[in-house]
């Protein structure tokens, strides 16, 4: 599996990313063939004042791709959302093949 981790417009520390890796780890219990995450951090910024932390997360799986993007007041909040959303999608479309 490989994992890209891209913060946009300003320098992750060591602790969220981290975080992060250690998170995207679990994903391989949902899906057994993943190739490739790319997560993105980024901030909101509306006139120069910096609003919403935004987190997108992109999961590649032969034949399928699944994207999220949740945004909140910090990254950790932000991309656990992200991550819950990619699970649930993850588990309906396993649901959805072995129906």
């Amino acid at each position: 599996m490989n994992v890209k981790i891209q913060a946009v417009h300003f320098d992750a520390d060591v602790k969220l990313t981290d975080y992060v890796t250690k998170k995207i780890q679990k994903l391989e219990t949902f899906h057994g063939q993943v190739i490739k995450v790319e997560i993105f951090l980024k901030l909101d910024n509306v006139m120069h004042n910096i609003k919403d932390k935004i987190a997108e997360i992109n999961v590649h799986v032969p034949k399928h791709q699944f994207f999220a993007k949740c945004s909140s007041k910090s990254f950790e909040e932000s991309f656990d959302e992200a991550f819950d959303s990619v699970i649930n999608q993850i588990k309906r479309k396993k649901e959805k093949l072995a129906a």
